[in-house]
């Protein structure tokens, strides 16, 4: 059944009344978040409110428009899939076929297929940083990160989420069009949808473009961030836009835009059986993650580049679409706090992420004590100062675990004492003996000796 608005009083609501009433909520959860500038759009099936706030960038003092295009992050994915899914519906590739077929590169992780790169079941290491990336190509890249001595998992048979795989997803489809991924992605995808195409690293992007922010804790002063990507990371994470755009993409993914075929858009959203995604959401597809509420299963992608946060989901049940951006890192609490408002609203239930379950009460956990890596990156599990476990990733401060007998684990945020989602550990179904553990959908194997 498809949202309405709510009964009486909200369902006196005119759409520009609504668009008021969430303007409100925008520009003072912006101030409260200390949020510089953000936008959201909702497409509720029968309207379309947009609303934005604030200022683009702190220095310059130039405003958040409607069109203000944000860096996205990781919600860049979701596009190189869809490019990726258009090829194969051409018949240019098979989504079963090893990826090694076309990128030489990949060539010593022969099994791996492309539906595995684009659903992050692959095994395939998250990569290294952006900064490292930079010095080298993008073959040089995948052949060094791709090796069967640093797989995580056989493919198929798990999750990690990884850059790398769409560093490979990018490779791809300039192998197969004979297009820079840029231009491929401009031509067949963001260009059919309407969309400027604008990209970190572009001097002369085209569209106004909003600068990412963080927040000194110490002083409260709001300083730009620079972005840091590799160019060979564009296909992972290089792309700006705006909520409407989003909203676009957001329709598109739900067959209520001609860009993918509808046989197109319901395999994106497939899910993977394999894959399970733990804090990052409740499933996933090639391309997409999926979130479940109120039995329906909504899907999108988060994004979050430097000093920005963004945000999408679909229901294509309903045909709501909700797209949202905002240009500091405070923007992801006020997302949260955003979509609990349009609930209050509108009465469309939107997952802003995984929430945490309740598993009762912690166990004392000391066989997870170890080091565990994923590629270059070190996950070192030691007692804290009062014996129970805490994490260090490439020895930055340790965070306190919180363990449950469902192998499952919280961190505890230093700041402020909550309980934020962390993970889970797996036991070797041979050995019994914990082997893995995956952070933040990112899984690291056990290195330490027995």
């Amino acid at each position: 059944m498809p949202y309405t608005i709510p009964t009486a009083p909200a369902a006196s609501r005119t759409p520009s009344l609504l668009r008021r009433e969430i303007q409100d909520r925008l520009d003072a959860l912006a101030r409260t978040h200390r949020v510089p500038g953000a936008q959201l759009a909702l497409d509720t099936g029968t309207d379309v409110i947009a609303v934005h706030t604030g200022i683009a960038d702190v220095t310059t003092g130039s405003p958040f428009t409607e069109d203000t295009a944000v860096p996205l992050g990781s919600l860049t994915k979701p596009c190189t899939a869809a490019l990726v899914m258009l090829l194969a519906d051409d018949g240019d590739l098979d989504l079963d076929e090893p990826a090694a077929a076309h990128l030489p590169e990949l060539g010593a992780v022969p099994e791996v297929t492309i539906r595995q790169l684009l659903s992050h079941t692959g095994g395939l290491p998250t990569g290294p940083d952006s900064d490292t990336a930079a010095t080298t190509t993008a073959p040089r890249y995948l052949a060094a990160v791709c090796t069967a001595r640093d797989a995580l998992f056989p493919p198929g048979t798990d999750f990690s989420y990884s850059n790398a795989g769409y560093v490979a997803a990018g490779r791809l489809v300039e192998t197969v069009t004979g297009m820079s991924w840029h231009e491929a992605a401009g031509a067949l995808l963001l260009e059919p949808l309407g969309v400027t195409p604008a990209f970190i690293g572009d001097a002369a992007p085209g569209r106004h473009t909003a600068t990412g922010h963080a927040v000194n804790s110490a002083t409260g002063r709001i300083r730009p961030a620079l972005q840091n990507l590799a160019p060979l990371e564009a296909p992972a994470g290089a792309l700006l836009a705006s909520a409407r755009d989003l909203l676009a993409f957001g329709n598109a993914l739900i067959g209520r835009a001609d860009l993918l075929p509808p046989a197109v858009a319901k395999e994106m959203r497939r899910p993977e059986t394999a894959a399970r995604p733990g804090t990052l959401a409740d499933g996933w597809s090639p391309g997409l993650a999926l979130y479940e509420r109120d039995e329906r299963v909504w899907c999108g992608h988060d994004g979050n580049a430097q000093g920005t946060s963004c945000h999408l989901r679909a229901d294509p049940e309903s045909g709501v679409v909700v797209a949202f951006t905002g240009n500091a890192g405070g923007a992801t609490a006020l997302w949260r706090d955003l979509t609990e408002e349009l609930g209050r609203l509108t009465g469309v239930r939107v997952p802003a992420g995984t929430p945490a379950a309740d598993r009762g009460r912690p166990v004392a956990l000391p066989e997870c004590v170890g080091t565990y890596r994923n590629g270059t990156t070190a996950y070192r599990i030691a007692p804290g100062p009062d014996g129970s476990p805490a994490l260090s990733v490439d020895g930055d401060l340790p965070l306190p675990l919180v363990c449950y007998a469902d192998l499952s684990c919280d961190l505890v945020d230093p700041a402020t004492g909550r309980l934020e989602p962390g993970g889970r550990f797996h036991r070797d179904p041979v050995t019994g003996r914990i082997a893995r553990v995956q952070i933040s959908g990112r899984t690291a194997r056990r290195t330490d000796p027995d």
